[in-house]
């Protein structure tokens, strides 16, 4: 080895500032709070940028899982909304809850549990035996999950006699999919109350029994007729529309959006962004481009696009099938209230810009 190369090697050993593998910062599911058994999934490392507090996935639902990046400017919503969550618990002075399915906390985001002062675990197997010895053992005051686990898991306590073993004055609080309402008797005969909780990975819980937990959500037409409305969190459609009555919804009567009567919306809302309080155009044309990336949300900006506003204001523009429909009625959501959510996105992206991680070994030349 010459001693130029020598020279160069000792140097790198002792002043690299470039990290190596082990130099490296880890997220583990334990740093995120899912720490627990899944049936679906499998664990895999990856890189993650640093712009993202966390990554999650869609439930898959009606297509495959996909990526889900949650931005650090997104947490602070995410926070308030668990605290109106257990605020209307009652259970905002913190709470112990068991997560059946783990992915569910990144919903909430573990900094929002912990600023709750919520503690969490998860099953030590994914199966309705490991809930049953879970709650008998660890006596939670919520049990977090899906509906029509949680109704087996207690038709099979009350089979095997074991109703005196479970926790008493237990919140079940139902997530992940439409409410399994045959849930509600079974729960009745142990005293247990039952929440129904609709949102998403993308942009968090957004309705509890009915109510929005987010001043940024709001109601629109929705093309699967009378009756229905498609559900829009911070000027985002969330292409999931329900049915709205002054009946009540089942777990509570004042709540009007009767999230266990849920349809995909069809043909889908564009959302065109028209005045940014932002003063650089690319800023908003860089976040549309994030929000459809991360959010799998398709955001466009006009070509007119107003910058330096007082207000966000965006688009809806009904979806039409073949060609655009340029008679159709637009829906205008006008922030700041209204667009928290996609102002939240054009907030990290400017974030992202400004502090933005490069690799020396991966430099992009314009």
């Amino acid at each position: 080895m010459s001693d130029e190369l020598k020279a160069i090697e000792d140097a790198l050993e002792v002043f690299g500032s470039a990290p190596t593998l082990a130099d490296m910062p880890r997220r583990s599911l334990s740093d995120k709070g899912i720490h627990g058994p899944t049936a679906a999934h499998v664990i895999e490392e990856v890189h993650t940028p640093f712009n993202l507090a966390y990554l999650t996935f869609t439930t898959g639902s009606s297509a495959f899982q996909t990526i889900v990046g949650v931005t650090y400017a997104e947490l602070p919503d995410r926070s308030a909304v668990a605290r109106e969550l257990f605020e209307r618990l009652n259970l905002e002075g913190g709470a112990r809850m068991l997560v059946t399915y783990p992915p569910l906390v990144n919903v909430f985001s573990k900094q929002a549990l912990d600023d709750c002062g919520v503690e969490w675990s998860h099953l030590l197997r994914s199966s309705r035996d490991a809930l049953i010895v879970a709650a008998c053992r660890q006596a939670p005051q919520v049990i977090l999950g899906e509906s029509s686990f949680l109704r087996a898991s207690l038709e099979q306590v009350l089979a095997l006699g074991l109703k005196d073993e479970m926790p008493k004055g237990c919140v079940l609080l139902c997530a992940g999919t439409p409410l399994d309402q045959e849930l509600i008797p079974v729960a009745a005969q142990f005293g247990y109350s039952v929440h129904d909780l609709y949102g998403c990975q993308e942009f968090g819980w957004l309705v509890l029994d009915g109510v929005p937990l987010r001043p940024d959500v709001s109601l629109v037409p929705s093309p699967r007729g009378e009756g229905w409305r498609e559900l829009v969190v911070g000027g985002l459609p969330m292409g999931d529309s329900f049915l709205v009555s002054s009946a009540g919804h089942v777990c509570n009567r004042a709540g009007q959006i009767i999230t266990y009567r849920r349809e995909r919306t069809y043909p889908e809302y564009e959302v065109v962004v028209t005045h940014t309080t932002a003063s650089a155009a690319d800023t908003i044309d860089k976040a549309a481009r994030t929000i459809l990336r991360i959010k799998s949300r398709v955001v466009k900006v006009a070509p007119d696009l107003v910058t330096g506003a007082e207000a966000t204001r965006l688009e809806l523009v009904p979806g039409a099938v073949g060609a655009a429909d340029d008679t159709a009625e637009k829906i205008v959501i006008e922030g700041p209230q209204a667009t928290t959510l996609f102002d939240a996105m054009v907030t990290a992206q400017r974030e992202m810009s400004r502090t933005a991680k490069t690799d020396p070994a991966w430099v992009k030349r314009r």
